[in-house]
């Protein structure tokens, strides 16, 4: 051995921990070690020491917490809206994920958890003044709400958003100062529960020009004929905004019906595949008598309504938006930790492939949805980017839960993983307040000047 060989040699022992060269020899033998990596080309020899590299002492790095708003747009809301995000996403992930999935299976709504918790937060007093009134940022809030809701269950955000957004508008917009004065206070508090009756079994997107159910005035009472289908929070409401035409005028009102009013029932819709824990129902009206007292003065036929989808599609878009920021989020905790072939599926190409295409349409969908809220509380939103917003969310939100079914396998159709529930969730939110072929047609009359309605 030369001078320049035993220099080389006395360096390299220099570098040796020879404690760890002994705990090594209890484990392998350190001859064929050796000679395994020896006869290694440089390529490997490579690969070996980066992935050696990902692990401290002797344990596997923490992977990155998994984060749907990449582009960190939550920076740009104010420090309420911020704790408001905290903390119901505090509460959706401590107390409404333990045990939504039983909930979801027995077609139930957990009313009384929800309940607790909205009020425990005074939801509705972020989105509402007392007099029903707006906040001067309620849009971009309700939002905030909903994504985080959503995120979690759509079920739940379906829930709040019947009750504060479509009931609610309708008293705001359709109800004089008395009836407002009369109801507003228990809605807010949420001790009082809204729902929404527009919808019917013959007709959904032609309801504007094909309301069947019908009311007339009888001295001091209206008599309504006709069923509702659909209608999210019947089964529990305290009371529904039924929306009627007038059989001699033609005229469309709203009226405030009870369930103790006379001729009104509502059955509960059963085997649905999606919102599982939203008790739609189906209200009959045979000749249901509602008193003048309780129909909605300031309603202006078709157009209150109008402005009240208007007003709530925005919310459906966010659902969108929190549906598949879950998916996503779900997917890459299970892609981090379930292994196959030694390692886990994260290190996958095609996996990564699914998950940057989860996350650019997270990122899109919540960046346009935070302009359009922005939008509507500055008085600038139209009914087009509305229907815009709920057109691309509802069909990113369908591409994004259909990529994390197909990245968890046959884990994927097991609710214990969750996203089969957002996968089956995301049908409805791709066709209620607006189907997007009827949100389509909107967006395009607009950009063309011309209808294309039937």
């Amino acid at each position: 051995m030369d001078f320049n060989q035993m220099g080389k040699l006395m360096q390299l022992a220099s570098k040796i921990d020879i404690d760890k060269i002994t705990r090594l020899s209890e484990k392998v033998d350190l001859g064929e070690l050796i000679g395994l990596v020896s006869a290694m080309d440089e390529a490997t020899l490579l690969k070996m020491t980066k992935m050696l590299k990902t692990s401290t002492n002797g344990q596997p790095k923490e992977p990155p917490a998994p984060n749907g708003d990449f582009y960190d747009l939550s920076a740009t809301l104010t420090d309420g809206q911020r704790q408001l995000q905290a903390q119901t996403r505090q509460f959706m992930e401590e107390k409404v994920r333990p045990v939504i999935n039983d909930y979801w299976q027995r077609d139930e709504t957990p009313r009384e958890l929800l309940l607790d918790g909205f009020r425990e937060m005074n939801a509705i007093s972020h989105i509402f003044n007392e007099d029903g009134t707006r906040k001067p940022d309620a849009a971009v809030t309700e939002g905030i709400l909903t994504v985080e809701m959503a995120r979690v269950d759509v079920s739940t955000a379906t829930f709040f958003g019947v009750h504060a957004g479509l009931a609610l508008w309708s008293v705001v917009m359709g109800g004089s100062e008395a009836q407002k004065k009369a109801l507003l206070p228990g809605m807010l508090s949420m001790e009082t529960i809204g729902a929404f009756g527009l919808t019917e079994p013959g007709v959904g997107s032609g309801v504007a020009g094909g309301l069947t159910t019908t009311c007339r005035r009888d001295g001091d009472e209206w008599v309504l004929n006709g069923q509702k289908k659909w209608i999210g929070n019947a089964t529990f409401a305290d009371f529904v905004v039924i929306w009627a035409r007038e059989e001699e005028s033609g005229h469309v009102h709203g009226f405030i019906v009870r369930g103790d009013n006379p001729g009104y029932s509502v059955e509960k819709i059963m085997g649905k595949i999606a919102l599982r824990a939203v008790e739609n129902g189906l209200i009959t009206l045979a000749d249901c008598r509602v008193p003048e007292a309780d129909r909605l003065q300031e309603v202006k036929g078709w157009r209150t309504v109008a402005d009240v989808l208007r007003a709530t599609r925005a919310g459906v878009a966010w659902q969108g938006v929190g549906c598949a920021m879950g998916a996503y989020e779900r997917s890459l905790t299970y892609a981090q930790t379930r292994k196959q072939f030694g390692r886990p599926i994260a290190g996958f190409q095609l996996i990564q492939d699914k998950l940057v295409h989860m996350l650019a349409n997270v990122t899109a969908m919540y960046a346009m949805c935070l302009r359009l809220s922005r939008m509507q509380d500055a008085g600038i939103m139209l009914d087009e980017h509305a229907s815009l917003a709920k057109v691309y969310t509802a069909a990113r939100c369908r591409d994004t839960v259909a990529l994390a079914r197909d990245l968890h396998g046959g884990n994927g159709i097991l609710l214990e993983h969750e996203v089969a529930r957002y996968f089956c969730d995301t049908e409805a939110i791709y066709s209620y307040e607006g189907t997007n072929e009827i949100n389509t047609l909107v967006v395009g009359r607009a950009i063309t000047g011309i209808s294309a309605f039937v």
